[in-house]
């Protein structure tokens, strides 16, 4: 079956006449969600004036919410958020602050903590447990003001 001329330009004209309704009706439903959208939006003046919320760029938002205790143990200084914590941390004697800094903070095991103060792995076991010990009982005393 072989098209003709005619049936040719009328196919063309259909098929424009067919894109030109879509177009239309694409852009008319764009209108439409544009509108739409802007009926939900707020405006930052809105925001800023009406609820009084300023918009700025200090460095309030990369604060931390928590107070801050900085606590210096074999020459490094550590920041701890709890009050409480950082005072009985502060309260063990010299070499057991150092162990419990080198271990938990600075991740040394207990044979290369061992290595550095010329005890064996048993010895700085028995620190820092006794550290631990000690921590926790003054932690009870300073949260509930008993032993």
């Amino acid at each position: 079956m072989t098209c003709t001329e005619a049936y040719k330009e009328h196919i063309m004209y259909s098929f424009n006449g067919f894109c030109i309704v879509v177009i239309r009706y694409a852009a008319i439903n764009a209108w439409r969600d544009r509108n739409r959208r802007r009926q939900r939006e707020i405006s930052f003046e809105y925001l800023t004036e009406e609820k009084f919320y300023p918009l700025n760029t200090s460095d309030e938002a990369l604060k931390s919410p928590y107070e801050q205790y900085p606590v210096t143990i074999c020459g490094q200084t550590i920041t701890l958020t709890n009050g409480e914590l950082a005072a009985a941390l502060l309260s063990l004697p010299e070499k057991k602050r150092e162990v419990i800094y080198l271990y938990f903070f600075g991740n040394y095991t207990q044979r290369e903590i061992g290595e550095i103060y010329g005890n064996g792995k048993s010895t700085v076991w028995h620190h820092l447990h006794s550290a631990l010990q000690m921590l926790q009982e003054e932690m009870e005393v300073l949260l509930h003001g008993e032993p």
